[in-house]
C-alpha cells in the first residue's frame, strides 16, 4: 500500500486548507486509516482517525470542532477538513492506513504552516 498526501501549504490564522490522502497498491486490505501530525521539536501525535467503513471518528481534543475526517472508498482517498486553523496547527501532517492484519503504512507528509 502507497499513501501520498497533498494539500498542505501556508495560510493565515483562522483560514481552511483540505487535506487529501491517496492510497494506491493493495487498498482492498486497508482498515482504519488516520491522521497525525508532528510540529518541530514535538513527537508525533494523532490528529484524527476513521473507521474502515466512515461511520465512525474520533479527533484529539485539540481539534475537536473545527478538523472533519472523511473517506470516499471508492476513490480510494482520505481527506482532513481544517477550519479555523491557529498557528499551533503548523506541523507535517502524515497519513496513516492499518491493514486488516495490523500491518501499518505511512504517507510521506504534506507540511501544513499557519501564519499569526
Amino acid at each position: 500500500v502507497q499513501l501520498v498526501e497533498s494539500g498542505g501549504g501556508l495560510v493565515q490564522a483562522g483560514g481552511s486548507l483540505r487535506l487529501s490522502c491517496a492510497a494506491s497498491g493493495s487498498t482492498f486490505s486497508i482498515s482504519a486509516m488516520g491522521w497525525y501530525r508532528q510540529a518541530p521539536g514535538k513527537q508525533r501525535e494523532v490528529v484524527a482517525g476513521i473507521t474502515s467503513g466512515g461511520n465512525s471518528t474520533n479527533y484529539a481534543d485539540s481539534v475537536k470542532g473545527r478538523f472533519t475526517i472523511s473517506r470516499d472508498n471508492a476513490k480510494n482517498t482520505m481527506y482532513l477538513q481544517m477550519n479555523s486553523l491557529k498557528p499551533e496547527d503548523t506541523a507535517v501532517y502524515y497519513c496513516n492506513a492499518f491493514s486488516k492484519i495490523g500491518v501499518r503504512y505511512w504517507g510521506q507528509g504534506t507540511q501544513v504552516t499557519v501564519s499569526s
